[in-house]
């Protein structure tokens, strides 16, 4: 499909945006390589110049994007009916311009390297209306739970430099292997990204990997596993899937950091995916009002812990 060239005026909440994701946002389905070709080669102009990738846009900029043909495959997923239905059931908080969202377990947080539709694609359709709609930060596909997400760019910028002055809490739960060592509270072991061979990527503890401390409290202990709730002081990927195999207690159903014996095991007692939840978030808004949200467990890992409690 085709379109005109387009003429758009910047709205004053999407000021500070970067013109690369203000692009994104409105071309659906147009892969990013190309969006920062067209950057590159000065066919989208600010104001009628040229700008680079990371120019951030202000309120009332003029922005000319060019006529882009975007292949049928690639043209952009959309949320089905049962996917809306799940995510407006989700909708834990909505309030000051700020989303928190149990997200379910196997939704991407974003499209991407074969995904077509993620979590934060389908709220943009679900919320045509709003002119913003960021995430605050990540979880792992596989991962569950609470979820922030801005609709407004200055709650995104104030809860984000809470995240970096670690002010905003994050806490988990998650099913771990064996025994969990008694005593064991803080794990300080520093992770470095790693890819194999085969090209998966993984996660590994190194000496020159970036510092990385989770906390960690045992909160149910079971025959051959621990419940524990864990609260990642700083923010790595799988952080708290690898500190969790440093200490000998991978998780229960993951299959990168935990071996086929264990996963074996928890499947027998009904665990068909990766056992770890974001809990619960806190955090403030711009104004100083505070928001803190639970997010229940989802009834497929409720079940395996009454399996575990029967013994």
């Amino acid at each position: 499909m085709g379109n005109g060239v387009q003429f758009l005026t910047v709205p004053e909440e999407l000021a500070g945006q970067r013109i690369d994701n203000f692009l994104q946002a409105r071309l659906k389905g147009v892969p990013r390589s190309r969006i920062y070709r067209i950057l590159r080669k000065g066919e989208v102009r600010v104001n009628k110049g040229r700008v680079k990738a990371e120019y951030r846009l202000k309120g009332g900029d003029q922005v000319r994007v060019p006529p882009i043909r975007v292949a049928e495959e690639s043209a952009p997923a959309v949320a089905g009916d049962s996917l809306r239905k799940t995510l407006e059931a989700a909708i834990l908080y909505d309030e000051g311009g700020l989303l928190v969202v149990n997200k379910p377990a196997g939704l991407a947080v974003h499209g991407g390297s074969g995904v077509r539709l993620g979590l934060i694609e389908a709220l943009r359709q679900m919320y045509p209306n709003s002119p913003f709609m960021e995430l605050v930060h990540r979880l792992d596909r596989d991962t569950s739970g609470a979820i922030l997400v801005a609709r407004k760019r200055s709650v995104l910028l104030h809860v984000q430099s809470e995240l970096r002055a670690g002010k905003l809490g994050k806490s988990y739960l998650a099913l771990a292997a064996g025994k969990w060592p008694r005593g064991r509270k803080l794990v300080e072991a520093p992770l470095r990204k790693n890819t194999l061979k085969s090209g998966e990527r993984m996660v590994i503890v190194d000496g020159e990997g970036k510092p990385s401390t989770t906390r960690f409290q045992v909160e149910e202990r079971f025959k051959g596993a621990t419940l524990v709730s864990a609260e990642p002081v700083t923010g790595r990927t799988h952080q708290i899937r690898v500190h969790a195999q440093f200490v000998g207690c991978p998780l229960a159903g993951d299959v990168k950091y935990a071996t086929d014996e264990i996963n074996g095991a928890f499947r027998e007692l009904g665990l068909k995916r990766l056992f770890l939840h974001s809990a619960g978030v806190r955090c403030t808004l711009p104004d100083g009002s505070r928001v803190d949200v639970k997010a229940p467990l989802p009834a497929e890992l409720e079940s395996v812990l009454a399996v575990l409690r029967k013994g």
